[in-house]
């Protein structure tokens, strides 16, 4: 049990929990919630790093014949964990603003309730695949958290770089709403009323 709960995969699993606290550490490293330019830059770095092993974990995994039970578990919860903290974040700092807010709100709002269902679901013993679609999802939602991450320091490279990360998490919102009403209809087929 040891081996397999230590295993590449899931080492890359945890290295993602263990990212989140430090993306939000990030944006205080002044002791008050502020991103300079360096912080916003480390924080685009370790998020960036950690949506890699996102990717990495699932292929090991496979490739290796490394499946394991609480990789399974972790795994999802490491990547709401990480979108999380990092939208909750980008709204404090006010990167997130205005109209934009509702996006992070409709990924935050989906993310838990398809966990919810998931949940509910294994009880049954019945499993919902991540659909093509969905991984699309993940992949606008990690483009556009990056671009937001890096915001101000950003624009100062290139102008248009919170702009893009604004339009980049609406297309990972609207996505978001498809495949949340796609995964409940799916599991609305095994709820017992």
């Amino acid at each position: 049990m040891a081996s397999k709960a230590l295993n590449l995969p899931n080492i890359l699993t945890y290295a993602r929990i263990v990212a989140v606290p430090l993306v939000v550490l990030c944006f205080f490293v002044e002791g008050r919630l502020h991103g300079s330019d360096t912080a916003r830059w480390w924080a685009v770095f370790l998020f960036v790093a950690a949506s890699l092993t996102d990717w990495l974990d699932g292929y090991l995994a496979r490739a290796w014949q490394q499946t394991s039970t609480i990789g399974r578990m972790l795994d999802p919860i490491a990547d709401k964990l990480l979108v999380a903290a990092a939208l909750l974040v980008l709204t404090a700092d006010r990167t997130i603003a205005d109209w934009s807010i509702w996006a992070a709100i409709v990924i935050l709002c989906r993310e838990i309730l398809v966990s919810g269902l998931r949940e509910y679901l294994a009880a049954l013993k019945v499993s919902v695949p991540v659909t093509r679609l969905a991984k699309w999802k993940t992949a606008a939602q990690m483009v556009a958290i990056s671009f937001l991450l890096a915001g101000p320091a950003g624009d100062v490279i290139f102008p248009y770089t919170t702009l893009l990360g604004n339009i980049f998490l609406w297309i990972a919102a609207i996505i978001t709403l498809y495949t949340g009403y796609d995964y409940f209809r799916a599991g609305l087929r095994h709820i017992d009323s």
